[in-house]
């Protein structure tokens, strides 16, 4: 992943103190991750994130038609190190899910949690994310992530990071949902954002084969789209 050069020692540390999961993936520069989901036919079974260099930053591997029942998911850094675990915390109304640091064993307690603000509607509903020991933080994600057009807001209402559609630069055409941008604010952790996308996609994420009936005309993806930033 890009490595971006900070020169104030005060902008350094204030990164850590919004630290959430790896220092690593905190940039002091907006930062745009293209993001390629195996397939659209089941919720979960796989991601692949590139930087705008075209190299791997992340990566999630779950295959098969089960793979959408699955509790447990591991968002891996390029060489296959578990940077964050998310598990869904069972029975709620509101599918809670958890997240840890690193690859979680039991007894560990949760860093944060992901679950519906409402257990009414759809792909639409709102996302409340409750991070633990931390007083006030708190992050609202509002959008329809089936439509891969999501914001994530922090708790005064400043957007952190965004979900959205790609577009084919020689044609204008929106690329199929299987390709799409994750752009990440200043100061905010990468692979905390990514843990975000593991969720939405299995809590809203069933709805995109419905969606698709009444969708803009798209296009596949090709090797050039994995490595294009575009807007």
């Amino acid at each position: 992943m890009t490595t971006l050069c900070i020169d104030s020692d005060s902008a350094v540390e204030n990164m850590k103190d919004d630290l959430l999961v790896q220092e690593g993936y905190v940039f002091e520069e907006e930062i745009h991750l293209t993001v390629l989901k195996t397939s659209l036919f089941f919720a979960g079974d796989g991601f692949t994130v590139y930087d705008s260099k075209g190299e791997v930053a992340f990566r999630v591997e779950s295959y098969g038609p089960d793979s959408r029942d699955l509790d447990e998911l591991v968002l891996m850094d390029p060489d296959g190190r578990c940077i964050l675990t998310v598990r869904r915390k069972k029975p709620s109304l509101h599918q809670r899910w958890e997240g840890f640091k690193g690859e979680r064993i039991n007894g560990d307690k949760p860093t944060f949690s992901v679950k519906r603000s409402s257990i009414m509607g759809r792909s639409y509903a709102g996302v409340t994310v409750e991070v633990y020991d931390s007083p006030g933080e708190e992050y609202h994600i509002e959008g329809c992530f089936s439509q891969r057009s999501c914001t994530v807001f922090n708790a005064t209402k400043e957007s952190v990071a965004e979900i959205h559609r790609k577009v084919d630069p020689t044609t204008g055409v929106l690329i199929g949902k299987e390709v799409f941008s994750l752009c990440v604010k200043p100061g905010f952790d990468a692979a905390f954002a990514m843990g975000f996308v593991l969720v939405l996609d299995q809590i809203g994420g069933d709805d995109s084969l419905e969606d698709d009936a009444t969708a803009e005309p798209t296009v596949h993806p090709t090797a050039e789209d994995y490595d294009e930033d575009t807007k």
